[in-house]
């Protein structure tokens, strides 16, 4: 067996990579393709390889701007679960940790799926008599849920501020065992390859600059790298979706604003759960590094920008301290901002437009990593048959002109974070 020195490791780290396989390529654009994903994000993946995989769909082109997972799928805090009272969303996400299960397999890449259990922790009697009925409709869904006591929780994490002073006192919490996270870039990586593999040109550095339609229906896409044909467009930009929908001439029902998160110097573990802290919009888990992952709120203000902001920073860590004191004594390593793609009712669009041949994918405010398999795999049916899922069927555009909203507000960081 041949034995490597350190340094011989070293050297191996830094010249070896020149003849490494490229996991996808980086192919010119052909002049058409069968259906264009603008967007090369985790739902524009996911789309592009169910496309191939489901319905045979191999002439596909992803047009990214930047490069794969350089937005939102590399920049959340990598939460999963299905813990939803509504059915429309209950359905939906249970759906897609089904396939978390065995993605890793799915795609031959460990996506390093973790079904650590995330836990909702409550405040106040009533914020416990929620959880009681959203485990109820949890249960009646087929979806995993526990009730914690307080006496429960001291034990999973008995650092936590369990003293009768603290400014939120802990009376219990809700947790579904089989929610956790996942590797975000590996997530990226392991789609894009997999797509790739089966034909689908995953075309980086490529940037819309607008669309080219005629008597209601696509015929192209207008591009940095030239004009391509195409009869078919999904849009899976995330926050950046009403800057393409400005050159469809269409108002969509959704604002984009900057979420925070941060991570902090490596420790050994001590969290190993998800913990969400809704009363002071904070959520955290350890990563397999040992890092402290921590999200919190939106920044007051709509923005594009892909940065943390200070003060919102500060308000996270201050939520964050009430709950677990100890973490006084990290070291912050670095923040980012993503994106979000905020809809008026806080559950996602994906949907069919007025312009035929024109579909949706966008909305997701703080749940759009959990959902990149379900979300690719119905999106991908829509584009395909022409028609909804029935999975994403009350995930329509009309909704917001009838009224039939799907108002779980329980989807952002107030009781549960994802």
């Amino acid at each position: 067996m041949q034995k490597y020195s350190v340094f011989s490791l070293v050297k191996n780290a830094f010249t070896n990579h020149e003849n490494w396989e490229v996991a996808w390529k980086d192919p010119e654009p052909k002049k058409e393709y069968d259906v264009i994903i603008v967007g090369g994000g985790g739902h524009g993946l996911a789309t592009a390889y169910y496309l191939a995989k489901e319905h045979g769909i191999t002439n596909v082109a992803i047009l990214e701007k930047g490069w794969i997972g350089g937005g939102n799928v590399g920049r959340n805090t990598t939460i999963l679960r299905s813990n939803y009272m509504f059915d429309s969303n209950a359905h939906f996400y249970e759906f897609g940790m089904k396939l978390w299960e065995t993605l890793s397999q799915e795609l031959n890449y460990n996506v390093m799926y973790s079904p650590r259990g995330i836990i909702n922790l409550a405040h106040s009697d009533a914020q416990m008599n929620a959880y009681a009925r959203r485990g109820n409709s949890m249960r009646l869904n087929g979806i995993d849920a526990i009730l914690l006591g307080r006496d429960d929780l001291k034990k999973m994490i008995p650092f936590a501020d369990f003293s009768e002073t603290c400014r939120f006192p802990i009376h219990g919490g809700l947790m579904q065992p089989r929610g956790g996270t996942a590797r975000h870039d590996a997530v990226a990586w392991g789609y894009a390859r997999q797509a790739d593999s089966m034909g689908v040109d995953i075309i980086q550095n490529c940037e819309v600059t607008g669309f080219d339609v005629n008597n209601g229906k696509i015929e192209g896409v207008q591009t940095s790298r030239g004009n391509i044909k195409t009869k078919k467009v999904g849009l899976c930009v995330a926050g950046s979706t009403t800057l393409l929908a400005d050159m469809l001439n269409m108002r969509l029902p959704i604002e984009a604003h900057v979420l925070q998160a941060c991570v902090s110097e490596p420790v050994k573990p001590l969290l190993h759960n998800v913990v969400t802290f809704g009363a002071g919009h904070f959520y955290c888990s350890q990563s397999d590094k040992g890092e402290m992952v921590m999200g919190g709120d939106l920044d007051g203000y709509n923005s594009y920008a892909q940065r943390g902001n200070m003060p919102m920073i500060q308000h996270v860590l201050t939520g964050g301290l009430a709950v677990f004191p100890n973490f006084s004594r990290l070291k912050m390593l670095r923040t980012w901002g993503g994106i979000m793609d905020m809809s008026m009712d806080g559950s996602p669009i994906i949907d069919k437009t007025h312009i035929e041949g024109v579909y949706l994918n966008c909305g997701w405010c703080y749940g759009g990593f959990k959902a990149t398999p379900s979300s690719g795999f119905v999106f991908a049916h829509t584009i395909a048959q022409d028609q909804v899922h029935e999975l994403n069927s009350d995930f329509n555009l009309e909704r917001f002109h009838t009224g039939k909203i799907i108002d779980e507000k329980g989807v952002g960081p107030k009781p549960w974070i994802g």
